[in-house]
C-alpha cells in the first residue's frame, strides 16, 4: 500500500469540509453516477434546506433491502439537508402503497410504521403484496394508535387523492424508471452500482449543492 503524501494529507486538513470531502473522493461523471434532470424542480422546497427524495414501494423487494441502508445514512444527516419519502405511485399495487404511507403520513404515524411495513410485507408476510384491502392496512396500523376508522377515512381522502396526483407528477418529471431512486434537490437522479454507490454519490451531490448555496 502507497503511503498518502503528507504535504497533501496537510494541505486536506486546511480545506472547508465540503471541499475536503471533494478533493479525497472521485470525480462525479454525469451518466454514470447521476443525470440531470431536464425540467429540475424540488419535491417540497423549503428554504434554505438541501431536499434528497427516494422515491420508494413497499412491495419492492431492493427498496426493502436498501431501507436498513439508508436508515443509519438518514439518522446522520446534517441539519441543512431533509430527506423526504415519495411513494412511487404507478398504478395498481404501487398505488395501494402510496395510500397507505399517505394515509398514515396524514395521522403522524408514517415514520414509526415505516420500517416496520417493509418486515410486514417481505421478511414476517403479515400482509399480502397483492390485493391489500383497506381493512388489512387498518389493522397494520391500528398498532400505531390509530383507530381502523380513522385510518380508513384518511386513506380514502381528498388530501391522499392529491398527494397521489403530486408524487406521481413528481417520479415521472424526474425520469424515475424504477425503485428505490435518490434525487437530490429535484437536479439530481442519483444512480450507482450499488447501494453504498448510490449513498456515496448522495452525499458528493449534496456536498455540491451546498457549495453552490454559499456561492449565491
Amino acid at each position: 500500500m502507497k503511503r498518502f503524501p503528507r504535504l497533501m494529507f496537510l494541505l486536506l486538513c486546511l480545506l472547508p469540509p465540503d471541499a475536503a470531502a471533494a478533493a479525497s473522493t472521485p470525480a462525479l461523471l454525469e451518466g454514470r453516477d447521476y443525470e440531470l434532470i431536464a425540467n429540475p424542480a424540488p419535491f417540497a422546497p423549503l428554504a434554505g434546506k438541501i431536499e434528497v427524495t427516494e422515491v420508494f414501494g413497499y412491495t419492492c423487494g431492493h427498496c426493502a433491502h436498501f431501507e436498513t441502508v439508508l436508515r443509519p445514512w438518514v439518522a446522520k444527516l446534517p441539519a441543512d439537508v431533509r430527506f423526504t419519502p415519495v411513494p412511487a405511485a404507478f398504478g395498481g399495487t404501487w398505488d395501494a402503497f402510496a395510500r397507505a404511507y399517505y394515509a398514515a403520513d396524514q395521522l403522524g404515524v408514517s415514520r414509526r410504521s415505516h420500517g416496520a411495513m417493509f418486515e410486514a410485507l417481505h421478511d414476517k408476510r403479515s400482509l399480502p403484496m397483492q390485493n391489500v384491502s383497506p381493512q388489512e392496512l387498518a389493522t397494520f396500523y391500528s398498532s400505531y394508535g390509530v383507530t381502523p376508522q380513522r385510518y380508513i377515512e384518511a386513506l380514502r381522502s381528498d388530501k391522499v387523492d392529491q398527494q397521489i396526483k403530486t408524487a406521481r407528477e413528481f417520479a415521472i418529471r424526474s425520469g424515475v424508471q424504477g425503485t428505490p431512486t435518490l434525487i437530490v434537490n429535484g437536479k439530481y437522479l442519483v444512480k450507482g452500482r450499488n447501494f453504498e454507490d448510490v449513498l456515496r454519490i448522495t452525499d458528493a451531490l449534496v456536498a455540491r449543492e451546498r457549495s453552490a448555496g454559499k456561492q449565491r
